[in-house]
């Protein structure tokens, strides 16, 4: 199977400090670094005010992740991210798939 390029965007609980976050995040993205794949730009947006409820919260801590991995490995980071409760939501994008 061959790497694609994808963009992983999630919010977490507003209540995550920023070092919170990072830790967090880091956690997730060493999935993808122990499979071979790479990460390629981490952004995160901070705190920001969600277009409607979710789970009671109207704020949520924003992060933009580019990798680079194999759809499997994709498929699990999704996997585990939405098994974590301090996950409110999460997307993932194929961004090499013109």
């Amino acid at each position: 199977m061959s790497a694609h390029k994808y963009e992983l965007m999630f919010i977490a609980d507003p209540e995550l400090d920023e070092r919170g976050l990072k830790k967090l995040t880091d956690q997730y993205l060493e999935l993808v670094t122990k499979e071979g794949g790479s990460v390629d730009k981490t952004d995160f947006w901070g705190r920001r005010k969600l277009a409607y409820e979710i789970e009671g919260k109207n704020e949520g801590n924003y992060a933009v992740v580019n990798y680079t991995a194999d759809p499997a490995t994709s498929k699990e980071l999704d996997r585990v991210l939405n098994l974590n409760e301090s996950i409110i939501r999460t997307k993932i994008l194929r961004k090499d798939a013109e």
